[in-house]
């Protein structure tokens, strides 16, 4: 950069004052300054300027349905930045497409706004634009021509429209999206408003899954709830499925001939179903309902029972039941048309089909604490209200826990016992049976008035003291975990 000495380039006839000319020198340096580091070009902007144009990225859209082509990229549209006509004015852009000769009559309109100069379109949304907007059938080309329309908002406005991009495009039919289970062999037996949905897969919409009980019987897979065409049935065999539109044609249904729990894959793209027995219950999850249940009636807060970590089969309620009746919904649903597990007696129960008229119930005749086990393999249950006994060095008995000694239980209230009787200095605990290994639950101490239910086989030991030898009455309830020790 060549050097100057700005005082000489000042004429001599005219007055300098130095504060204004140290501001005009500012000035000029830096503005020798700013043009001394401008680039010889500016970068030129990512999208071409010029008349407006539109292209595509393909001219022969064939689409086809797979199991992740619905959110894939069919086609995209780009168009150039057109031109203000030297107005300075900005640009905002319309993307037309319509049928190859009906001069955009109907198009297809997206107004892209200002800046935008691209528009993609997923494969299953332009896929229902052929189906539905132009009605062209699946599998048939149709020849589309595509446009944009600019406005510059000079004043007036102006309008340019691009020439036209033609493409030919085909549709698929898309696979139903909901799926169901239907047949004697179903909860839902032949009524379709009853059908039992399958879920699709979360990689997969076109796949659908289920796993739950099958009785002996047959079965078949309805699109729609409520109706039985169109169907899915069984085709060449058991892994291939047939889709019938009509109630003419066979009717060649699936059948389980031995009842359990199955897991159910059906593919629609592929035409292919995969049956298969589990070793598995029907439902991992229980409830209990009913005046005798801690929440009464009301079936969305109904209590839960706990699933066995080791046998699925097993379900287990332990706490306090009053008098009343009960029976097992294997859901919260407050519309009731639910499966149940009912009563078939004392010691067995059965699966209650949502909807059905039957309502079994079992009855608690005495309140107490209890303990209900379920067995989902052989439908059984056992029902087991809580006894107390007392063993200990301060008792009569001592440690033998197969003489321990039985609390009186209350009358009426089967969570209250009591024991009248000596005691001498020593410790005691409660067990809830004579058991000899001593794995069983207990109600030990947390202090003189409290008590809580120690799980068998738990390392816990924790056991009351009587340090004044007599006779005492002593009172448990298991319901409130409360303890009273009197002497008498």
């Amino acid at each position: 950069m060549k050097k100057h000495n700005i005082f000489r380039m000042w004429p001599d006839h005219l007055p300098f004052n130095f504060s204004s000319g140290l501001r005009i020198i500012s000035f000029l340096v830096v503005v020798m300054m700013i043009a001394s580091c401008q680039p010889d070009k500016l970068p030129a902007p990512s999208t071409p300027a010029g008349p407006l144009a539109v292209t595509s990225s393909t001219d022969n859209l064939a689409l086809v349905q797979t199991a992740t082509s619905a959110g894939t990229t069919a086609l995209t549209f780009n168009w150039t930045t057109g031109t203000n006509h030297g107005t300075g004015s900005s640009i905002a852009y319309l993307l037309q497409i319509d049928k190859k000769g009906d001069n955009f009559a109907n198009p297809l309109q997206f107004d892209m706004g200002k800046g935008a100069y691209s528009k993609s379109f997923m494969v299953s949304e332009f896929n229902d634009y052929l189906l539905n907007h132009w009605n062209v059938p699946a599998g048939t080309v149709v020849q589309l021509e595509a446009r944009v329309v600019d406005t510059v908002f000079s004043d007036p406005k102006v309008t340019d429209v691009s020439k036209t991009v033609e493409i030919s495009a085909s549709p698929y039919q898309p696979v139903s999206t909901t799926l169901y289970l239907i047949g004697d062999a179903t909860s839902a037996g032949w009524d379709a408003t009853k059908a039992v949905a399958l879920s699709p897969t979360k990689t997969d919409p076109t796949t659908f899954a289920y796993r739950g009980l099958f009785n002996a019987g047959n079965f078949e897979f309805i699109t729609t709830l409520g109706k039985m065409l169109p169907a899915y049935i069984q085709g060449a065999d058991t892994t291939k499925i047939v889709y019938r539109t009509d109630s003419t044609q066979a009717d060649n249904q699936f059948t389980i001939k031995t009842s359990g729990v199955y897991s159910v894959t059906v593919s629609l793209l592929d035409l292919s179903v995969k049956v298969q027995k589990m070793d598995l219950p029907p439902y991992d999850s229980l409830f209990i309902v009913g005046d005798a249940s801690p929440n009464g009636w009301d079936i969305s807060n109904a209590t839960p029972l706990v699933h066995d970590s080791v046998n699925p089969f097993i379900f287990t309620y332990q706490g306090v039941l009053n008098a009343g009746q009960f029976k097992f919904p294997v859901n919260r649903n407050t519309d009731w048309g639910q499966d149940m597990y009912m009563m078939a007696s004392d010691s067995t129960m059965y699966l209650h089909h949502g909807g059905a008229s039957d309502d079994n119930k079992w009855t608690i005749a005495k309140k107490g604490f209890y303990t209900l086990t379920l067995n989902l393999l052989d439908n059984t249950i056992k029902i087991n209200r809580t006894e107390l006994y007392i063993v200990g060095s301060a008792t009569p008995i001592g440690w033998s826990i197969d003489k321990a000694i039985a609390l009186t239980e209350d009358p009426t209230d089967g969570c209250i016992f009591t024991y009248s009787g000596p005691m001498v200095a020593g410790e005691f605990k409660f067990p809830v049976n004579r058991n000899t290994d001593w794995g069983q639950d207990m109600y030990m101490r947390v202090n003189d008035s409290t008590m809580y239910r120690h799980v068998g086989g738990a390392p816990d030991d924790n056991k009351w003291n009587i340090t004044d030898p007599g006779n005492y009455v002593i009172t448990a309830n298991i319901q409130t975990m409360k303890l009273s020790i009197k002497k008498q």
